[in-house]
């Protein structure tokens, strides 16, 4: 199968996408982690007035992430470290509980405050408080989420992160950014004909994506805070699979504007347009290497298409060095953060699957069984992957931990949704006011 059939596949399976674009995403979980941390989440006081529960936000969060067994509070509701009896909690088998109280202020705002306790030193491990506007409960849900995931497991947590989808509905397609659970997810264009290989910018401002609007393939950069955009890449042919440089100056692309598929780099407005290498095959899928030195890919230059990396320097490319040699057919590679491994498609058999592969080892691990995965984007802490899968034929967004422990399925009622990308993290969230 050529590479470039990838492209055609995604067009028809596009054009047979379902109805509905506006659909709230159900979370599936399947599986879970051997060793998991026993936590009990007490509901946050007065949250019963809020129009959002910060408790269930929280709880759901470190539950998707597979390491965190959740203890029942057994009607019990302390709300300040004072109020505790760290025996019963102990006899248990309870590690670490939070706490916590929110207090609507009159206007409009809330006072939200907890505390992570560590039950066997009856100690705070660490604590958060903020006032909160009614309409971001969530967000401020998701980043207690993040500190307790990041006191606990020594890893920066991701449920403040954001990502990036395409929705097929009716005869409109829309580009849409959500939560990291899926939640709030809103439409950034729209259009009649379809968008594809959503890409955020290192600073998590801006995201190119492929829009076919012009009834060819075109690379369009848009800026998320006033929603103005620019197509960067609309050359002579084919303009698609758009990959950002770590420093967010340059996008590798790839163009047939001499021929075949061959990538290329431009600069981030779409001046400097360079070759970054030839080949006779075609080259694709381009994705930088998280210290910007070299790139992987995807080329069917050795008769079947397979992921290959190449050394950058100077924006030229070194010679290109064969990653894959299991299988036949192995695409749409992506880093981890660490920079230690890649993920990509494999297909096993007639299924086409998650895999993960390491550099050093080359060692291949297939995290997923089902029948029909694409696009994997990592999460920015490299440990869970998104992806795009199908059930009964229509696609869903799904998440699998990076050891293949934990899945869970992110998926709606209606739609059809695809090519899912896992947003950076932002400045913002590392921004905290903790309490003693």
């Amino acid at each position: 199968m050529r590479v470039l059939t990838r492209y055609c596949y995604l067009v028809l399976s596009l054009l047979l996408w379902g109805t509905q674009a506006h659909a709230t995403l159900n979370i599936e979980i399947f599986g879970g982690g051997s060793k998991r941390i026993p936590i009990a989440i007490v509901p946050f006081s007065q949250e019963e007035r809020l129009p959002q529960s910060i408790t269930s936000v929280v709880t759901a969060d470190l539950e998707r992430t597979g390491l965190f067994k959740m203890v029942g509070t057994f009607g019990q509701t302390p709300h300040e470290p004072g109020d505790i009896v760290y025996t019963d909690w102990q006899s248990r088998g309870t590690s670490a509980i939070v706490i916590g109280s929110t207090h609507l202020l009159p206007d409009g705002r809330v006072d939200v405050r907890f505390r992570l306790m560590d039950v066997a030193k009856a100690s705070q491990i660490t604590g958060f408080t903020g006032v909160i506007p009614s309409d971001q409960l969530r967000v401020a849900a998701h980043r207690i989420a993040d500190i307790i995931y990041e006191a606990l497991t020594g890893d920066v947590g991701v449920f403040s992160t954001r990502i990036a989808f395409v929705v097929k509905g009716g005869n409109k397609y829309a580009l849409q950014i959500a939560d990291s659970d899926g939640y709030n997810a809103q439409s950034i264009i729209e259009y009649t004909e379809p968008i594809i290989s959503p890409a955020w910018s290192p600073d998590g401002s801006k995201i190119a994506y492929v829009s076919f609007e012009n009834k060819k393939p075109v690379i369009y950069v848009q800026t998320l805070a006033t929603r103005e955009r620019k197509a960067v890449a609309n050359f002579k042919g084919s303009n698609s699979a758009p990959a950002w440089s770590p420093n967010g100056d340059k996008l590798a692309v790839v163009l047939t504007l001499h021929g075949g598929s061959q990538i290329f780099l431009i600069n981030a407005d779409g001046s400097g347009l360079q070759r970054l290498a030839q080949s006779p095959g075609i080259d694709t899928e381009p994705n930088f290497s998280p210290d910007g030195r070299s790139i992987i890919f995807t080329s069917d230059r050795g008769g079947s298409p397979q992921i290959y990396r190449m050394a950058i320097s100077e924006g030229n490319a070194g010679a290109a060095e064969r990653l894959t040699f299991e299988g036949s057919y192995n695409v749409s590679p992506r880093f981890s953060p660490d920079g230690k491994s890649f993920t990509y498609i494999h297909r096993n058999g007639d299924r086409f699957n998650i895999a993960l592969q390491g550099f050093n080892n080359r060692q291949v691990q297939l995290l997923t069984n089902s029948k029909f995965d694409e696009s994997p984007s990592f999460a920015p802490n490299g440990k869970m992957i998104l992806y795009a899968t199908e059930i009964s034929g229509r696609g869903i967004l799904s998440v699998v931990s990076s050891d293949g422990q934990t899945k869970q399925r992110l998926s709606s009622q209606t739609g059809d949704i695809r090519e899912p990308s896992w947003g950076p993290w932002l400045k913002s969230q590392r921004n905290n006011h903790f309490i003693n």
